[in-house]
């Protein structure tokens, strides 16, 4: 099964000239092995399931001790920010304010009054209410506060870029059906796309008032059906049953149904893809941003190939993470940090065949708890990737040189900017028939800047130049150009 993300809290929204926006978030399963979060689970009288942290948020100490009425930082911006630079995101390993998450501070100090929002990366974050708390005690700390207000909110879902799009047997379905509610459970925005037209299984797993897929004739777009709140697309759904047609032709199915469906903002695309590594699950990985996969597998020797040849595939294809449901073998051989086992029970069977996931079915049972953990690993780990994309380049001005530091890696160099320039290696610099260097040397001046770098999934990012020209710069690439060497940079005085 296939995890796309989406930027809106590991988020992310489509948008195109011809197509309205479309925001898919991801089932993401993220690199790096992360400090291990349990959670217990209580039932409310409404019986909605409540996510309790045994691991706390943790705090660092500060130069100056918060309470201390005898000491004084600066002006109040700087005391409440060094008081909140003490709370640590435990995935991140970063305080919340280095973080970014602090927006709209607002300070009276002569009435003693502090506001702020707290932005996190997404409305699933299982410690939402952790954050809250701290962020209030650290500031009510400080001797003038005398009344503090923190709004909680997550980050929107950005647009990746039109260019990036083209103009059954182990369980993955029910894996991707029920790990999508879950997520919706949690409070995030999910819908889920079933890429698999020789024999789409989302029609009978899901019960939808609307079967059958509707077009806008003024846009010419696909508006998707909808269950509990989570939007579906499949082919099943498009009054034709199972198809029966050459790889080219499912491309271009595949193509539209993504496309031109109008998605709306969503915090998470789950993507159910069919068996095998054929051509839809290339395509796919080629030319969408997917932030990471979950690979589904039973204990037999030959499901163990076939998921071999997945994680190759997406190990190739830059893949941040992979997490794995239910094969040890797997993991010891190929290094993933997450693992879940899941239950073969009859219920859950049952439940794919009757139209009702069965975490919505029996949302306190053990397979719900399995999916609820495995859900909570999907939006730290989300998190956590796109905290990385975020930073991964970036300009500084104040020495004039991009800085790289590539997800996963504990290297940081720099880059003069024209040399970036004239490392493009598109159709508008070289020639691609011939090879022949069509920008030149002497084109790009040696004083030139970049307007704006973009993360361009989790690979590339989009630099975009004075004259227009956008440049996508793979990170590989970037990691053999020429570097600056003893960069200065000015130490900034606490």
């Amino acid at each position: 099964m296939q995890v796309l993300h989406v930027p809106s809290s590991p988020h992310l929204s489509i948008q195109s000239s011809k197509a309205p926006q479309l925001t898919w978030g991801s089932v993401n399963v993220n690199s790096s092995p992360f400090s291990t979060l349990h959670f217990s689970l209580h039932a409310q009288r409404d019986q909605r399931l409540l996510w309790t942290p045994h691991k706390k948020v943790t705090f660092r100490a500060a130069s100056v001790e918060v309470g201390d009425s005898s000491v004084s930082t600066g002006t109040a911006e700087d005391d409440v920010l060094k008081a909140l630079s003490q709370i640590i995101d435990p995935d991140f390993g970063t305080d919340i304010v280095t973080c970014g998450f602090v927006k709209d501070l607002q300070i009276d100090k002569a009435l003693g009054e502090v506001s702020f929002r707290l932005e996190l990366t997404t409305p699933a974050c299982p410690i939402k209410d952790v954050f809250e708390q701290k962020a209030n005690e650290v500031v009510a700390m400080l001797p003038w506060v005398k009344n503090v207000k923190v709004t909680m909110s997550a980050q929107p879902a950005r647009p990746i870029f039109a260019e990036q799009l083209p103009a059954g047997g182990v369980g993955k379905s029910t894996v991707a059906v029920n790990l999508a509610y879950t997520l919706a459970d949690m409070g995030a925005r999910v819908g889920i796309f079933d890429a698999d037209v020789y024999g789409p299984s989302l029609p009978t797993m899901v019960s939808p008032e609307n079967r059958l897929l509707e077009m806008n004739p003024e846009k010419k777009t696909i508006i998707p059906t909808e269950y509990l709140g989570v939007k579906l697309i499949s082919f099943g759904f498009a009054g034709q049953g199972r198809a029966i047609m050459r790889g080219p032709m499912v491309s271009g199915v595949i193509n539209q149904l993504l496309t031109t469906t109008e998605w709306g903002e969503l915090d998470y695309l789950i993507i159910d893809m069919p068996p095998g590594t054929g051509d839809i699950q290339l395509t796919l990985c080629q030319v969408v941003p997917l932030t990471a996969a979950v690979i589904v597998t039973t204990p037999q020797k030959l499901s163990f190939i076939d998921v071999a040849k997945g994680v190759r595939m997406f190990s190739k294809l830059k893949e941040n993470d992979i997490t794995h449901l239910a094969e040890v073998q797997v993991v010891q051989q190929f290094g993933i940090p997450h693992l879940f086992d899941l239950p073969i029970r009859p219920t859950l069977s049952a439940s794919g065949d009757s139209g009702m996931p069965e975490v919505v079915a029996d949302p306190q049972g053990e397979v719900s708890k399995i999916f609820q953990n495995l859900g909570v690993c999907v939006v730290q780990q989300c998190a956590k990737i796109r905290q990385q994309v975020s930073t991964a380049v970036t300009y500084d001005r104040s020495i004039k040189a991009i800085k790289v530091k590539v997800p996963d890696s504990k290297e940081e160099f720099f880059l003069h900017p024209a040399t970036v320039r004239r490392n493009d290696r598109s159709a508008q610099s070289v020639d691609e028939w011939t090879g022949e260097q069509k920008l030149q040397y002497t084109d790009v001046p040696e004083d030139i800047e970049p307007e704006e770098i973009r993360p361009m999934g989790n690979y590339a990012v989009s630099i975009t130049w004075p004259d227009g020209f956008s440049q996508i710069a793979p990170y590989d690439q970037l990691q053999t150009m020429e570097r600056l060497v003893d960069v200065f940079q000015p130490s900034v005085q606490a």
